[in-house]
């Protein structure tokens, strides 16, 4: 950094300079005048290299060595290719929220609505069903994925998480025929950190499995899977979603997963997962492994850090297209929609809006499969859901 000096008055340890008879007493010299007003007025923006602190002035002088000629230009360039690369990024995603969607890409009415614990654990009533029969009666959804859990980090659940869901499946049934509800059960994964649940161990496994059908004889017509932080490639995973397939299928009910979102770039879960430790995204190739092993597969498709409208509609888009294309035709494919507000650096809300993720996902479906019929939407979630929520979804994915 260039040091800034004030005036001439920039203190050289010299000696003062006598007045020669010739000046007028008091007057002083330039010099002495400087040195004097840079007493009275403090030292702002006037740096003395005295002052620079010995290890400053050490990494400035290595800064400059010759040696660091041709560090320094990589790390320029290394720089310059992270920026080029965001704005080329940004570009793209712009371009993929171009265009309008093609018609017939709304609502197959295969739609999921995430509900919390409040509809098992007693505090909803009957009134509180059929305000909900009457919200949904309109929409495109079919699936509930209401909060039973958690389960316990090895697997277990106990019967003390879900007091009233018999209940609740009869109330929705007789409010809303045709409309299923699925127990959403959850854990936190110990891939990174000490505590959480170990898929590792065959025994938690096990468990998993058993808590599986422990909640389909209480009534509930399938299990939905949220495992938290999953990394892509996890075998474990697919062998306990292969146990969990017989479960359901013995209940004739439904098995459904949360999904983390696709790579945007290949291999991108590798190098964020090398500096993070924090992989955040699958593969494409894992993403279909798992979507094969399910009955319904929903995108977490929020959360994405993005801080504009429309990059972030065409991140969906882009997601939508690239979950479609390793989906099989009989599994249901659902892209989420963020049905709650959060401004913080993973959610800009301001961008990830309900309106923006429709679009997306209709342009997605146009430009991938437009006559896919396992498709639709998964909203999260009830609880935090505000009435602009609901209208662009009814509004750009319904009617």
């Amino acid at each position: 950094m260039d040091e800034q000096r004030t005036g001439t008055g920039v203190d050289t340890g010299a000696e003062p300079v006598a007045e020669t008879p010739a000046t007028p007493v008091g007057a002083g010299t330039g010099r002495e005048k400087g040195r004097e007003e840079g007493r009275e007025e403090g030292d702002e923006g006037r740096t003395s290299p005295s002052r620079v602190p010995a290890w400053l002035r050490t990494v400035g002088r290595g800064w400059r060595h010759p040696r660091l000629r041709w560090p320094k230009r990589v790390a320029l360039a290394l720089v310059v290719t992270v920026v080029l690369s965001l704005l080329t990024a940004g570009i793209a995603l712009r371009v993929n929220y171009a265009g309008d969607p093609a018609s017939g890409t709304r609502t197959r009415d295969r739609d999921a609505l995430w509900m919390g614990h409040a509809w098992v654990d007693g505090r909803k009533k009957d009134a509180d069903v059929k305000a909900l029969a009457r919200r949904l009666r309109t929409t495109g959804i079919r699936d509930l994925y209401v909060h039973a859990g958690p389960l316990e980090h090895d697997g277990t659940l106990p019967e003390s998480a879900y007091p009233k869901a018999r209940r609740l499946v009869e109330a929705v049934h007789r409010e809303l025929p045709g409309v299923r509800v699925q127990a959403w059960l959850g854990d936190v994964l110990a891939t990174e950190g000490e505590v959480g649940m170990r898929l590792e161990r065959a025994a938690t496994r096990a468990a998993v499995v058993r808590s599986a059908g422990q909640i389909l004889d209480a009534g509930f017509e399938g299990a939905h899977f949220d495992l938290e932080p999953l990394h892509s490639g996890d075998s474990n995973y697919l062998s306990l979603l292969d146990d969990l397939r017989h479960v359901t299928r013995a209940h004739d009910a439904q098995l459904s997963v949360a999904a983390h979102q696709i790579d945007p770039l290949p291999n991108l879960h590798s190098v964020f997962g090398a500096f993070t430790a924090h992989p955040k995204w699958w593969s494409q190739s894992f993403f279909g492994q798992v979507a094969r092993r399910v009955d319904q597969i929903a995108v977490m498709s929020y959360d994405t850090a993005l801080p504009l409208e429309s990059l972030y509609g065409g991140y969906v888009a882009e997601q939508t297209s690239l979950a479609l294309e390793v989906t099989p035709k009989s599994t249901d494919l659902l892209m989420g929609l963020p049905f709650y507000y959060e401004d913080n650096m993973d959610h800009h809300g301001s961008a990830e809006t309900v309106a923006a993720a429709v679009r997306g996902t209709r342009l997605g479906l146009s430009r991938t499969d437009r006559t896919r019929e396992h498709f639709g939407v998964a909203l999260y979630v009830d609880f935090a859901a505000r009435e602009k929520d609901w209208t662009a979804y009814e509004e750009g994915w319904v009617r």
